[in-house]
């Protein structure tokens, strides 16, 4: 059962459908894999073997009775740990919730229940989705599978490295400033974000609530499809949640083309601070569109120079609102109720104990844009740069259908490498922050591996909103083509772990 966890999701779901193994069987597979590598790769804060295993056999049981099942049940999926799960810990990678068990599932969790996909357990992840590293874990860093010493990417390093690891087959995570298609570049690994409102953000801790995005990610566009049909849709719940039927991804993604559609390759994404390797793939990967029969097409948007400064100003002035609620009074850890401080001392040694470094670093900086005198220079001016982002985009889309970009300046860097050195860090997220801001639907997918370290390198696609299918049309395109044309790139690496 060891070949089980080379398989993409898509031929999991057929063989169980075809009952050439049980949805118990691939289950155990994966668990098995968990146990033997997780200790080296340490994608997971837990393990909930014994509800897999019990949601698996309940997809066994609806076969044998001939019930109608989803295209993905029975396969298994690695959570990021940002999504409320009724009974089992919903940490958010912080030491302030370590140990809360939600009483509720979040909706995007209650659709993958429905679709009759097997959750494995939670992922590590950076505190409260702060980080492009993992590293920011009040529970340790997370390691990339093509090299234990490099960063899987943040905040989802822990999903991608699941996948990478064959750990898992699928995964979820979250996107902020690019926290699902960073850490797909950096570990070879397809990863989606959903044009803003298209998923259900309904029981996701809040990091930036205009910004946060969940959704798939898979070691093939065909998987991602798959899963981004069976999380997407208008939840009431949600009150950002758009109501409008999802895009045809699955459909795009088996019968991807770029024959005939105009593709853009932005100025601004590229220059100094580019590796060079990501770039020489990055260029292969745009004449590999034109002979797939695109018209290329360069554009200029001069407001995403201005991106990252806008997003580390909007983002932690909504995260320092959201973040207010764990005060020590009403759920997680609670430090220094000795029946001798006052409820607002509690709260401040909570919080002293509870968030880490960078979660503090944040709070500071987005109290301080938001405060008296300040706010119309700062998260103001910020807001106005975001409409001149959203403007070039909209200008960009009136002359073609999708933009590409490298997905990341740089290979997985070293742990370490940049934890003392926030603007170096921050850099990581250049190229998929303007996506964020505009509410845009975004891709990752493998490129190649970079000659001068052997590293996986990303490919960015980015769509106008709701049209997310061009993604998976432009996206299974570049993938059938590579494969063909040079092989596919990965995951032999985490064969030896």
């Amino acid at each position: 059962m060891a070949d089980l966890i080379k398989l993409t999701a898509s031929g999991i779901a057929e063989k169980i459908a075809s009952g050439d193994v049980t949805a118990v069987e691939a289950t155990e597979a994966h668990l098995a894999r968990i146990e033997a590598v997780d200790e080296k790769v340490h994608a997971f804060l837990h393990v909930d073997r014994e509800g897999a295993l019990a949601q698996a056999r309940a997809v066994d049981e609806k076969r044998a009775r001939g019930e109608e099942l989803g295209p993905l049940a029975g396969v298994p999926l690695a959570l990021k740990d940002i999504f409320t799960t009724k009974g089992i810990p919903t940490t958010v990678g912080s030491k302030i919730l370590e140990g809360w068990v939600p009483p509720y599932d979040a909706t995007l969790v209650t659709r993958l229940k429905d679709a009759d996909v097997v959750i494995l357990g939670k992922t590590n992840m950076d505190e409260f989705a702060m980080g492009s590293s993992t590293e920011n874990s009040a529970f340790g860093p997370t390691n990339n599978p093509w090299d234990l010493t490099r960063i899987p990417g943040g905040s989802g390093g822990g999903s991608s490295a699941s996948l990478a690891s064959f750990q898992a087959p699928l995964a979820i995570g979250t996107d902020t400033g690019g926290s699902i298609r960073q850490p797909a570049a950096v570990t070879g690994t397809v990863g989606v974000k959903p044009t803003y409102g298209a998923v259900s953000r309904y029981g996701m801790v809040a990091f930036s609530s205009s910004l946060d995005q969940g959704g798939p990610c898979a070691r093939t566009v065909l998987d991602a499809a798959l899963l981004h049909e069976a999380i997407a849709g208008h939840d009431p719940l949600d009150s950002t949640s758009i109501d409008a039927p999802v895009p045809p991804v699955v459909e795009a993604a088996r019968n991807g083309s770029v024959r005939g559609m105009r593709i853009g390759v932005v100025k601004e994404f590229g220059g100094e601070g580019y590796q060079a390797g990501v770039v020489q793939r990055f260029n292969e990967s745009v004449e590999l569109l034109r002979e797939l029969g695109a018209e290329v097409v360069e554009l200029s948007c001069p407001s995403f120079d201005k991106a990252l400064a806008a997003y580390y100003l909007i983002a932690p002035s909504e995260c320092s609102s959201n973040l207010a609620r764990f005060d020590g009074l009403r759920y997680g850890l609670r430090a220094g109720d000795d029946g001798s401080r006052s409820a607002e001392d509690v709260t401040a040694l909570t919080r002293a104990a509870g968030f880490g470094p960078e979660v503090k670093r944040r709070i500071m900086l987005g109290t301080y844009a938001l405060s008296s005198g300040y706010y119309d220079a700062y998260y103001g001016s910020a807001q106005k740069v975001r409409t001149l982002i959203t403007q070039d985009f909209q200008r960009a889309f009136e002359q073609v259908d999708v933009l590409v970009s490298p997905t990341t300046p740089t290979t997985a860097f070293p742990i370490g490498e940049r934890v003392d050195d926030p603007m170096a860090m921050y850099l990581a997220d250049l190229c998929t922050i303007p996506a964020n801001l505009a509410g845009n639907a975004a891709m990752s997918l493998p490129c190649g591996l970079a000659p001068e370290d052997g590293l996986p390198v990303g490919l960015q696609i980015i769509a106008p909103a709701m049209a997310d299918d061009r993604l998976y049309k432009v996206g299974a395109a570049v993938e059938a083509a590579f494969v063909d044309k040079w092989g596919h790139p990965l995951l032999e690496e985490a064969q030896s772990l």
